[in-house]
């Protein structure tokens, strides 16, 4: 399962580019890769580990700007298509094969 958060934030003043930062810095921290600017997505390993990250980015949002999520099977995110661009190397590397389970 992944989940794919998209961002749209104010960065005009300079206390907004931080909350920026924060919020991109906590999206890298829990995992989360970028797919393209302001798209971030995250592996999880079932409904349950994707309720609780979801839990996680809920409590740090900011409050203002649009942020969305969307949770998708790994093949549904598999059948992604790049119309322009090719995948990053941690796209090639990374699957549901290679999950660690603990």
């Amino acid at each position: 399962m992944r989940i794919i958060v998209f961002f749209d934030l104010p960065v005009v003043k300079k206390s907004e580019r931080k909350i920026y930062a924060q919020f991109r810095r906590f999206l890298l921290n829990d995992g989360y890769d970028m797919i393209q600017f302001s798209v971030y997505s995250r592996l999880c390993n079932g409904t349950d580990m994707a309720n609780k990250h979801l839990k996680r980015l809920i409590s740090v949002l900011p409050d203002k700007g649009s942020v969305r999520c969307l949770t998708v099977t790994e093949k549904q995110y598999g059948e992604m298509k790049f119309l322009v661009g090719k995948p990053t190397v941690k796209e090639r590397k990374i699957n549901t094969n290679q999950l660690s389970l603990f």
